[in-house]
């Protein structure tokens, strides 16, 4: 915990250019937080709170350069002191880091490792260059293999991922080329590379593997594919894959050397995206059919009660507490690594439908009742974000300014009867018409051939004829008899 950070020149700094800080504490405690994971994930979640959060920072910085050091990722030590360099912190605040920190950089210690580092590349690159002249391919791809986990390991994920790609031209089995592909997703994951996630795990779906081997790797797949959706802002798929996931995920075997339930997304994890992403994509009847009766989702929600709250308080249209319940994790979820870009998106959504759906049985709700429901957010007023809400086509109303009004539009039930009446009779007309033809033709015994360059199986009848009778081409029959054919004159 630390205080006073909000005026260090970084999150000065941070802050002006629009970058996400926060001031306050979270809910969780960053120790049993971060013992969720393991893993390079540990090193990336605690280097993102310590550029989120003031009040977490030194903390996560502190056990970040711990962290680096025993798995021996150099860059990301030295990234992390570089990190606390900036922070430019005064002398009382470094007399409570631990003294190998208060010291600065530890040199011995990156000259060391970093020759350990190069000895072990060159060992696994001479021994991949051996198996290469043996031609010997399971040879091969294991040495890529191990050459690819070297590189994640110390940090340099571009030549990971090359090595891991090189170990398609060795799989002899579909196991092998799974197991290629879904290390290929994990190094996507951290490169942050959405668009190769998503191709990897379709990819990965295409592989033949047995039935109990799918049965293991389905779940890994909807949550990488999950959250390369969210990542990408798509929410509504994101929501479709996790609502997917099946419950053994939380307690599944490594795959491929990877723990996914550690390494990437734990299951508390997919019931808070699953849940925020639900949330943002889904009208009431499909959170309470898809989400709330889902048997499997449920489980998860399980794990994050908060979640299920808000959702069944949303669905109960009880929508102030659902955004309350949103608004109170918000710290949280800006420091989560996937979900801090997002997370005041999907907030904005859900309060916009929130107020759509609450302002629906009324005619006219004065701005105070309103502020009531929906208190202000983010120093916006209610009444300018009605406005943005009704230009931008979201909220169906008018706004009385003077009497602080919000106004449903009078319905005209007598145009709506007619103009509906309309309709109904051109579908009826042109239905009718189509009818018409095909009964003529079937009369005439007209046969109607496809070109040599088309496929075999005729037209659709009902591309032959448009909304417009009166301009479809002509017909004459060749032949006699019931044999007559269409030879496509006017």
């Amino acid at each position: 915990m630390a205080e006073g950070l909000e005026q260090s020149p970084f999150f000065v700094k941070a802050v002006k250019d629009g970058d996400i800080v926060v001031a306050d504490a979270p809910k969780f405690s960053l120790e049993s937080y971060i013992n969720e994971y393991s893993g390079k994930t540990r090193l990336y979640r605690l280097a993102h709170i310590s550029w989120r959060s003031t009040y977490l920072c030194l903390d996560a910085i502190s056990a970040a350069i711990t962290e680096s050091k025993r798995v021996g990722d150099v860059h990301f030590y030295l990234s992390a002191m570089e990190l606390l360099q900036k922070l430019e912190l005064p002398s009382a605040m470094i007399a409570k880091l631990p003294k190998d920190i208060q010291s600065g950089i530890d040199v011995a210690w990156v000259e060391k490792q970093t020759r350990t580092i190069k000895a072990e590349t060159d060992r696994l690159e001479a021994e991949l260059r051996t198996y290469k002249n043996n031609l010997i391919k399971e040879s091969i791809r294991m040495g890529n293999e191990e050459l690819g986990k070297h590189y994640y390991n110390i940090g340099d994920l571009p030549n990971a991922a090359k090595a891991y790609g090189r170990m398609r031209d060795y799989c002899t089995t579909q196991k092998h080329i799974a197991d290629m592909t879904l290390r290929l997703i994990f190094v996507s994951i951290a490169q942050r590379n959405w668009n190769s996630v998503q191709s990897w795990c379709t990819k990965l779906h295409t592989v033949t593997l047995r039935p109990e081997e799918r049965e293991r790797i389905d779940p890994i797949e909807m949550v990488c594919q999950g959250l390369s959706s969210l990542s990408t802002g798509n929410y509504g798929h994101a929501a479709e894959e996790f609502l997917r996931v099946n419950p053994s995920y939380v307690n599944g075997e490594p795959q491929a050397g990877i723990v996914f339930q550690k390494q990437v997304m734990t299951g508390n994890d997919v019931a808070v995206y699953g849940g925020l992403c639900a949330l943002a994509s889904m009208d009431r009847k499909e959170l309470q059919s898809r989400v709330l009766n889902n048997s499997n989702f449920r489980q998860f929600l399980e794990l994050e009660p908060h979640i299920r709250r808000a959702i069944t308080a949303f669905v109960g249209s009880k929508y102030t507490t659902c955004l309350q319940i949103l608004d109170s994790y918000r710290v949280d979820y800006v420091l989560d690594i996937h979900l801090y870009r997002h997370f005041d998106v999907i907030y904005d959504r859900v309060r916009s439908k929130s107020i759509v759906q609450y302002f629906i049985p009324f005619s006219v709700v004065t701005f105070t009742e309103m502020e009531k429901a929906f208190p202000p957010r983010g120093g916006k007023g209610i009444q300018d974000e009605l406005v943005g809400m009704i230009q931008s086509g979201l909220l169906d109303a008018r706004i009385d300014i003077p009497k602080k009004l919000l106004v449903a539009p009078k319905k005209n039930p007598r145009a709506e009867v007619q103009a509906s009446a309309v309709n109904m009779s051109k579908a009826y007309e042109r239905n009718l018409r189509l009818r018409l033809v095909r009964m003529n033709m079937l009369n005439a015994g007209l046969q109607v051939q496809a070109p040599k360059s088309a496929k075999q199986g005729g037209y659709d009848i009902a591309g032959l004829v448009d909304d417009n009778y009166s301009s479809a081409p002509s017909a004459r029959v060749v032949g006699g008899g019931r044999k007559a054919k269409w030879d496509g004159s006017r």
